[in-house]
C-alpha cells in the first residue's frame, strides 16, 4: 500500500475502498486513457510498483454512453482512482472512486457535453510564453477553470529567455492573478525550475495546461530529468506551436510526485464554472456589492463602482465569460428538454406496439 501513497492515494480514497467491502478489487490509478483501454499504475501483493492494462465493465460502459450529466463521471479519465479486478496481465474496472478535483472543459462539437481533462490533481500549472500566445484574457479563463476544478492554480511564464524584459509580462499576469503565484521559467536554461519542483512533492499531482508551443513537454522533461515527451520548435512565421503531446499521460517522478502533460488547448470552453468565476474575479465581485443598484449590470449605469475601478479589458472579459455561461445554461436546458421529449416519445411508441398484441392494453 505504501507505493499507492506515492501515486496520490490518501485517506479519502481509503475510506471509499473500505465502504465497498470488496476484497477482490484492487485500487489503481489511470495513467493513460484510450477509447476503450486504460493503462493503470498500482501495487502488487508485496506492495511493489505494478502496471496493467484494463477495460471498463458493462455497467460503467452503459453509464458512460447514456449522455446524461453523470456520464462524464462514469468513464475513467487520466488521474482517476479505480477499483479493478485483475486477471492474467489484464484487468476489468468496476468502480471509479469519487474525485477530489476534476479539471473540465466543454467538449468540441455542436452538442453541449463536458470533457473531464484530468482528475484528482492538486496543482495546475497554466503555462504561457512571452510571444504571440501571451494573453492575460486566456490566463483569466484558465484561472476560472482551475479554481472551479478544486485544484490550486499557478501561472507559469515559460521561455523567459525569448524576451529581454520578462517583468512587463509578469506585471500583466499579476494584474489578473489576484495572489496566485506567477513563476518565471526558462526550461532551456534551467531557471525557475526549483520553484516549480516545490509543488511536486511525494504523492502530489501537478497538471500542465496551456496552448501548443508554450513548452509544457519541455517543462515536463526538465522536471523529470530525462526525455519523457517529444518536443518541437515554434514556427517563426506565426509563433504557433506544433502539437507534440497527442494524449494525456500521468508520469511518476523519481521523488514521488506526479506530472500530467496535456495536449495544447488554444480554446478552453468553460463548463458550469460559477465557483471558478467567483474565485477568479473576486475583485469585481467585491466591488459589485458597493454599486448603487442591486441589479447593476456594470454597463453604463451612473455611479457604478465596478466601471470606475476595474480596467476596461478585465471588465469586458468578465462580462464575456458571464454571457458564455448564461448561453451554455440555455443550451443545456434546451437539450435536456429535447432528451426528455425523445424519451417519452420512445415510451409511447413502445406502449402502442405492446397494445397491438395485448388486448388488455387496448381498453
Amino acid at each position: 500500500m505504501n507505493h499507492l501513497y506515492s501515486l496520490g492515494w490518501d485517506s479519502s480514497f481509503q475510506d471509499q475502498l473500505e465502504q465497498l467491502q470488496n476484497r477482490d478489487l484492487r485500487p489503481a490509478r489511470v495513467a493513460v486513457a484510450y477509447q476503450n483501454r486504460y493503462r493503470l499504475l498500482g501495487a502488487d501483493d508485496a506492495g511493489e510498483p505494478e502496471e496493467l492494462w484494463a477495460e471498463i465493465d458493462g455497467k460503467l460502459r452503459d453509464a458512460a454512453a447514456r449522455g446524461t450529466a453523470d456520464a462524464a463521471d462514469a468513464r475513467p479519465t487520466v488521474g482517476d482512482w479505480v477499483l479493478v479486478d485483475k486477471g492474467q496481465g489484464h484487468g476489468l474496472i468496476h468502480h471509479v472512486l469519487a474525485r477530489k478535483s476534476r479539471f473540465v472543459r466543454q467538449a468540441a462539437g455542436k452538442r453541449t457535453d463536458v470533457q473531464v481533462v484530468a482528475a484528482n490533481v492538486d496543482t495546475v500549472f497554466a503555462v504561457t510564453s512571452p510571444n504571440r500566445d501571451f494573453s492575460p484574457r486566456r490566463a483569466e479563463r484558465y484561472l476560472v477553470a482551475i479554481w472551479d476544478s478544486g485544484a490550486r492554480p499557478v501561472l507559469v511564464l515559460n521561455k523567459a529567455d525569448l524576451c529581454e524584459d520578462a517583468a512587463s509580462f509578469v506585471e500583466e499576469l499579476e494584474a489578473v492573478a489576484l495572489g496566485v503565484p506567477v513563476i518565471v521559467v526558462s526550461a532551456l536554461h534551467g531557471t525557475g525550475l526549483d520553484a516549480l519542483r516545490s509543488y511536486v512533492g511525494p504523492g502530489q499531482t501537478v497538471a500542465l495546461v496551456g496552448s501548443s508551443g508554450v513548452g509544457k513537454s519541455t517543462l515536463l522533461n526538465a522536471l523529470h530529468g530525462r526525455q519523457m515527451q517529444r518536443t518541437a520548435d515554434v514556427r517563426d512565421s506565426d509563433d504557433t506551436g506544433r502539437h507534440t503531446t497527442t494524449h494525456r499521460e500521468l508520469v511518476l517522478l523519481d521523488g514521488g510526485g506526479l506530472l500530467l502533460d496535456t495536449p495544447g488547448m488554444r480554446e478552453l470552453g468553460l463548463w458550469d464554472a460559477e465557483e471558478g468565476m467567483r474565485a477568479a474575479f473576486q475583485d469585481i465581485q467585491a466591488l459589485a456589492e458597493q454599486c448603487r443598484f442591486r441589479d447593476c449590470g456594470h454597463q453604463d449605469e451612473p455611479g457604478c463602482v465596478v466601471i470606475a475601478e476595474v480596467a476596461p479589458d478585465r471588465l469586458a472579459s468578465y462580462q464575456r465569460l458571464l454571457r458564455e455561461q448564461a448561453h451554455q445554461a440555455q443550451r443545456l436546458d434546451r437539450e435536456s428538454q429535447a432528451r426528455t421529449k425523445r424519451r417519452w416519445k420512445q415510451v409511447h411508441m413502445a406502449h402502442r406496439q405492446r397494445s397491438r398484441v395485448d388486448p388488455k392494453l387496448q381498453k
